[in-house]
């Protein structure tokens, strides 16, 4: 995600993640929780956008890569611009929980994506659709319970020995 790797927003987020740490941890859960919960949301719309908006288009899986993180398929297409594209999906949940539709044997096979009008090379497959939906509701579980844990031992409901 852009927002988070802009250091602009970075340091001071770290800064402050790492004052609570030693000052009151417990801060640090309600940091958590609201970045995960951010970054949820940003993920969302982004989905719930290029479902809407998005362009329908046909790639062609080039390769299965885990050198570098979770295993995720390279797929390579043009679009109705004429830009080539040769990338792993922009939001793609690890073929590791996904054993269902693992992509290695599918390799030099079509598949329907959907992609970004201004920018191809932020895409999805279609098929994830259901399943990437699935994974964003259970991140948005862990980080409300690392909200609402924080929330609640700020406030004296929970006592915790941080």
């Amino acid at each position: 995600m852009e927002l988070l790797r802009k250091k602009k927003y970075t340091r001071p987020l770290l800064i402050t993640f790492i004052f609570f740490l030693y000052y009151k941890p417990v801060v640090c859960f309600i940091i958590v929780g609201a970045l995960i919960l951010i970054v949820t949301f940003y993920y969302w719309n982004f989905l719930s956008g290029i479902r809407r908006n998005g362009i329908r288009g046909v790639g062609k899986i080039m390769y299965e890569s885990s050198s570098r993180g979770p295993k995720a398929p390279t797929i390579e297409f043009t679009s109705k611009n004429g830009i080539k594209v040769c990338k792993k999906p922009y939001y793609y949940l690890p073929a590791d929980l996904n054993k269902i539709s693992t992509y290695k044997q599918n390799i030099g096979k079509e598949v329907d994506i959907f992609y970004d009008r201004q920018n191809p090379e932020k895409f999805v497959l279609e098929k994830e659709g259901s399943f990437n939906i699935l994974g964003l509701l259970l991140i948005v579980l862990v980080g409300l319970t690392f909200l609402i844990v924080g929330i609640c031992s700020v406030l004296g409901i929970v006592i915790s020995n941080f």
